[in-house]
């Protein structure tokens, strides 16, 4: 039943006699909207290619610079041809420079920059049934209900600067939320990485350092070396912290001279590249549903994995289901990207972090000596099992993670202050 003023459900959904353009638009070009425009366009044989628009927005503030995004997968992988390396051999370093080392086989730690997966999928999707591109700005997204029945309409304003309005069955935005959803714990992953390459051979391009805690202690959370060497004398060489707050240029700058010089001691070096970003590390519910025709993808859709910052494998995951459900001719709403039980584990480990009851250098050191490997990157993609969790939980400090349980069902979940960022 439809009230006076066109509300159903508690949406607004506004009426028009036009009819969808296409099958389905996807707001936004990175990784999670090129990756769904991907699976829906390659359908399983026999299955039509749906009509697809993907929304890719105007060079300037609103388009992310080039970035690296990292995972893991038993190899092969769909990407495999555009990663610019790979390593079957993790490490990490404790505050006292003590090393563990695992081979998580059958799983392979992958580096893919931006500009080759868009170039490799540019690439696959062209000739009849690539998805329409648009180059455009995105002001609203809503549903619609029109003669060809329900729908959702896009509006904003394209390159030349007019008026744009798109409409289609369904809708997938995959921009980042302006603002984060109320939480009981909201941190910030945010790093400045330098692309470098050295005068010696200093790098083992066969390890990849995922955390080396050997870096200069913050007031507040915890921060840490990651290092990905793609051959003896080149490298990413990225600082990050876990904080409420980022730092100012500066600080980024003085924190990896302080590592690159002090405690890599790399020598003399060049800096051939820069790549910065703030990931949110928050327990906060991302609504993966925005109407009856509109679906969140991405990091807007719970893709981010709270306790790490790790997105893509979880935007693979969900964009092929989504592709599925849509072929199946079900309703394509994207599932959650983690199990309810990792996002509540998570929720205690950034209660526990920001508190400061929990030593995240220790806590983090500790699993990665303690866990093998392969079990552990399981675990960090909400693929292990109850009676695996319970065994890891036992690998953490007990007594402080306890209390921390005990104490979140008092915390109210509260907004948290500035916008999101991404």
């Amino acid at each position: 039943m439809r009230d006076a003023d066109g509300r159903t459900g508690g949406a607004v959904v506004r009426e028009t006699d036009v009819a969808h353009e296409s099958d389905v638009i996807v707001v936004g070009a990175g990784a999670a909207g090129l990756s769904l425009a991907y699976r829906l366009c390659t359908p399983p044989p026999g299955r039509p290619i749906p009509e697809v628009t993907l929304i890719e927005a105007p060079a300037g503030p609103l388009r992310p610079p080039e970035r690296t995004w990292c995972f893991w997968e038993d190899a092969p992988g769909d990407f495999d041809s555009a990663l610019s390396a790979s390593w079957e051999s993790l490490r990490v370093r404790g505050r006292d420079g003590a090393a563990s080392v695992g081979r998580p086989a059958p799983y392979r730690y992958k580096m893919l920059r931006s500009g080759s997966f868009e170039a490799l999928l540019a690439d696959r999707l062209e000739g009849p049934g690539a998805p329409r591109r648009v180059t455009a700005r995105i002001d609203g997204v809503e549903d619609v209900a029109s003669g060809a029945g329900p729908g959702a309409e896009v509006t904003g304003v394209d390159g030349d600067g007019l008026p744009l309005t798109l409409r289609a069955r369904w809708v997938f935005d995959s921009r980042p939320p302006r603002v984060l959803p109320p939480a009981r714990t909201t941190l910030l992953q945010h790093f400045r990485g330098w692309f470098v390459h050295t005068e010696r051979p200093v790098f083992d391009p066969r390890i990849a350092d995922l955390m080396d805690f050997r870096t200069s202690r913050p007031a507040h959370g915890l921060s840490f070396g990651y290092v990905l060497p793609t051959t003896a004398h080149e490298a990413l060489v990225e600082y990050t912290e876990f904080s409420r707050t980022v730092l100012d240029d500066a600080g980024y700058d003085r924190a990896l001279r302080h590592y690159t010089e002090q405690v890599l001691g790399l020598g003399p070096f060049e800096v051939t590249a820069s790549e910065q970003g703030v990931i949110p590390m928050t327990d906060g519910r991302f609504a993966r549903r925005a109407g009856r025709s509109v679906f969140r993808i991405g990091t807007a859709g719970g893709a981010t994995r709270p306790s790490t910052g790790y997105t893509f494998a979880a935007v693979q995951r969900q964009a092929r289901a989504v592709a599925a459900a849509y072929h199946d001719g079900r309703v394509p709403e994207p599932p959650p990207a983690y199990p309810a039980r990792a996002r509540a584990m998570d929720a205690v480990l950034l209660r526990g972090l920001d508190s400061g009851r929990v030593d995240g250098a220790a806590f983090f050191e500790g699993l990665f000596r303690r866990v093998p490997m392969e079990r552990l990157l399981r675990f960090l993609d909400g693929d292990t099992r109850p009676y695996e969790d319970f065994a890891i939980g036992l690998r953490t400090p007990v007594g402080p993670m306890l209390r921390t349980v005990a104490e979140l069902p008092w915390r109210p979940r509260r907004a948290p202050r500035g916008r999101a960022v991404g």
